[in-house]
C-alpha cells in the first residue's frame, strides 16, 4: 500500500539550465535573471559559471537564486559567456558537492557543466570514469558527464560530440570552457532546451520564459541529438546523434513548465486550460463552484468551468513564500504542511458543492489533507477532477517520483483512491483526452509514468530504489 507518511503528492521539480554569450554585456546578471525565471524547476541550489576568455569563475551554493547571489558577487563575475543552473535533487543528497555547475580541470583550463535530466547507464559510466583515474566528489551523473568531457581532447564541441554516444537517458545540458559554450540534448529530446537571440548575442535555456525574462527572442529548439556551439564569433550546429523517437516529457505541459512558457507552439497555460475543457466533457459533476488548487490547477479549472458552465471561483489562497512541506524541520511542522501552503476562503466555500481541479496525485497524502481542509471550511461535497491520467509508474528520466509501491493509483482503484482521500467523487483525464487537449499524437511524448512504456531502456533493477543506489554516484542531477 502507498506510504501515507510522505508529503510529496506531486511529481517534484527537475532542474533548469541557462547559458548566454553576449560580448560587452553583463552576462552574470543576465544569467541571474534567467535563473530567476527558471526557479520553479529547482529550489535546492543555484550556480553560475562565467568566462572572460582566460579564466572561468564559478559560484554555486545551496538555496534560492536570490539567496545565493548578491550585487557584490555578480559584479565580481565579469566576462562575456556564462552558464547557470538551478537544482532539485532526485537522488543525490542536497549538499554543496552536488550543486551545479560542476567544474573540473580540462587541459590548461576548466570545463563547467549544468545538467537537466537523468542518465540510465550511470553505473557503466561510473566504472569508465573511475578507470580513467577520476576521483568522484559528488553523487550525481552530472559529474560523470563533466569528467568524461574533461578527458576528451580538442574543442569543447568535439569533446561533447565524442561523449554523447556514451550517454543513455535524458539530458539537456549547457557546458562552458574559456572559449566556447556548448548546449546539447539527448536524441529523444526528453527535456526541453531552446535558443534565443539577444541583442549582440545568444541565449539557451530550459524554457522560453527565461528568454522572455532577459529580453531574448525565441529562435528555435535545440534539436534532439544536436550539439550547438556558441562563441564570441557566432553559432555552429552539429547533429552529434541521429534523432530517434521524439519523447518530450508530457509532464512539462501538465505540471513542470511555467504557464507562460511555450511548448510545441502553444503556451503551457493554454494546454492546461484545454486539459480542463476535455476533462469537463469526460467527467462532469453536479456542483456549485469550480475551484483550482493554485497554481498548477488553476488553468485547468478555468477550462473546466468554461466547458461545464459551473462558475469558477478562487476559493483557496496560496502562501507563495512557504517552502515545500516535505522539507520542514520537524514532524510537527510537516503536519501543518497544507495549512502553511493553503488557506481556504470559508465565506466562498461554506455550503457549496465543489469541483476541485488539480494536475496530479502521486501518493494521496496532501490531497487527503486538502480535501479535509475544504470540508472543514464548509464544503458539502468535494468532487476531485485530475487533469492528467493516473500516475502508475516511476520516472527514470529526471523527475522525482515515488517508487511504484508508493503510487496510490498503482495500488488502488479510482473508487478506492476517492475513499482514501475523502472525496465525494474522483475522475482523471483519460490518455486519449490528454492527447486531444495537447493537439499532438501520443507518439511524440514520453508518457511512461502513465503507461509503463519507457522510450529509453531503463535499468534491469526490480525497482527505482535499486536504480538510485545510495552508495556511489547516484544518477540524479
Amino acid at each position: 500500500m502507498p506510504d501515507l507518511t510522505d508529503e510529496r503528492d506531486h511529481p517534484e521539480e527537475e532542474c533548469g539550465v541557462f547559458g548566454v554569450v553576449a560580448p560587452s554585456q553583463d552576462v552574470a546578471r543576465i544569467a541571474f535573471f534567467g535563473l530567476h525565471a527558471l526557479q520553479h524547476r529547482g529550489q535546492e541550489s543555484a550556480g553560475i559559471a562565467v568566462s572572460d576568455g582566460t579564466h572561468i569563475i564559478v559560484q554555486r551554493e545551496l538555496g534560492l537564486v536570490s539567496a545565493v547571489f548578491d550585487e557584490p558577487s555578480l559584479r565580481s563575475m565579469t566576462g562575456d559567456m556564462a552558464i547557470g543552473h538551478v537544482r532539485y535533487s532526485t537522488t543525490g543528497k542536497n549538499k554543496w558537492d552536488n550543486a551545479q555547475p560542476v567544474a573540473l580541470p580540462r587541459g590548461d583550463g576548466l570545463v563547467a557543466l549544468g545538467h537537466n535530466g537523468n542518465l540510465t547507464n550511470s553505473d557503466a559510466l561510473r566504472r569508465r570514469v573511475v578507470a580513467l583515474g577520476h576521483e568522484l566528489q559528488a553523487t550525481t551523473d552530472s559529474e560523470l558527464i563533466t569528467a568524461l568531457i574533461s578527458y576528451e581532447p580538442g574543442s569543447l564541441l568535439d569533446a561533447v560530440c565524442n561523449v554523447m554516444p556514451l550517454l543513455q537517458g535524458a539530458y539537456s545540458i549547457v557546458a562552458l570552457t574559456e572559449h566556447e559554450l556548448v548546449a546539447f540534448r539527448d536524441p529523444n529530446g526528453v527535456r526541453p532546451l531552446v535558443i534565443g537571440r539577444l541583442d549582440g548575442g545568444f541565449v539557451v535555456a530550459s524554457e522560453t520564459c527565461a528568454l522572455d525574462q532577459v529580453g531574448a527572442e525565441f529562435e528555435r529548439e535545440v534539436m534532439a541529438g544536436e550539439a550547438v556551439r556558441i562563441t564570441r564569433d557566432g553559432v555552429e550546429s552539429r547533429q552529434a546523434l541521429a534523432p530517434v523517437r521524439r519523447a518530450l516529457c508530457i509532464f512539462e505541459a501538465i505540471y513542470f513548465a511555467r504557464p507562460d512558457s511555450i511548448l510545441d507552439g502553444e503556451t503551457v497555460w493554454e494546454s492546461r486550460r484545454d486539459m480542463g475543457i476535455v476533462l469537463a466533457g469526460e467527467s462532469p459533476a453536479m456542483a456549485d463552484l469550480v475551484v483550482g488548487l493554485p497554481d498548477s490547477g488553476t488553468p485547468a479549472a478555468i477550462g473546466f468551468a468554461q466547458e461545464s458552465g459551473i462558475p469558477y471561483s478562487e476559493a483557496v489562497v496560496r502562501n507563495r513564500y512557504v517552502g515545500r512541506s516535505f522539507i520542514q524541520p520537524s514532524q510537527e511542522m510537516r503536519q501543518l504542511g497544507v495549512k502553511l501552503k493553503f488557506n481556504p476562503l470559508g465565506a466562498i466555500i461554506a455550503g457549496k458543492r465543489l469541483v476541485v481541479v488539480d494536475d496530479s496525485i502521486v501518493r494521496g497524502t496532501t490531497t487527503r489533507k486538502t480535501v479535509q481542509m475544504l470540508r472543514d471550511a464548509g464544503a458539502t461535497e468535494v468532487h476531485l477532477r485530475i487533469s492528467s491520467p493516473p500516475i502508475m509508474w516511476p520516472c527514470f528520466y529526471g523527475i522525482d517520483m515515488a517508487d511504484r509501491s508508493d503510487l496510490i493509483a498503482a495500488n488502488m482503484s479510482v473508487e478506492e483512491v476517492a475513499a482514501s482521500v475523502g472525496a465525494t467523487s474522483l475522475a482523471y483525464l483519460t490518455l486519449d483526452g490528454l492527447q486531444r487537449a495537447m493537439g499532438r499524437p501520443a507518439s511524440v511524448y514520453c508518457r511512461a509514468c502513465f503507461t509503463g512504456e519507457y522510450p529509453i531502456p531503463v535499468p534491469d533493477a526490480s525497482g527505482k530504489e535499486r536504480f538510485e543506489a545510495p552508495t556511489g554516484a547516484a544518477p540524479s542531477r
